[in-house]
């Protein structure tokens, strides 16, 4: 039995509609690879940082879920881009947790 070329490039990343939407994830997880991406990127963590962090997964899965990443940045800067805006809609249509309570409190002192 062979192996494709893709499966050896990336041995620890997987995609699977019924999970996170299809999105790439770390194997037997439902870490995306958006998840490491961002936590190198943004966060400015280290890999170890993001083992430390997420201690259920290992060295080797972040490199790969990173090599991914920056193999496929498009794709994946897209999916960051799609969860800006589906958290910017949810804001508008949906008051926090905060603005109920102080909503509460007004109407308790009218």
């Amino acid at each position: 039995m062979s192996i494709s070329a893709k499966q050896l490039k990336h041995p620890y990343i997987t995609t699977n509609k019924k999970i996170r939407n299809g999105e790439p994830i770390i194997s037997g997880t439902g870490i995306r690879v958006l998840d490491i991406a961002i936590r190198y990127e943004l966060a400015g963590m280290t890999p170890d940082d993001i083992i430390v962090a997420l201690p259920h997964i290992n060295l080797s899965q972040v490199h790969d879920a990173l090599s991914y990443y920056y193999d496929n940045k498009d794709e994946i800067d897209m999916y960051w881009k799609k969860a800006i805006k589906d958290t910017q809609t949810l804001k508008k249509i949906q008051t926090s947790v905060l603005e109920q309570k102080i909503g509460k409190i007004k109407n308790i002192h009218r």
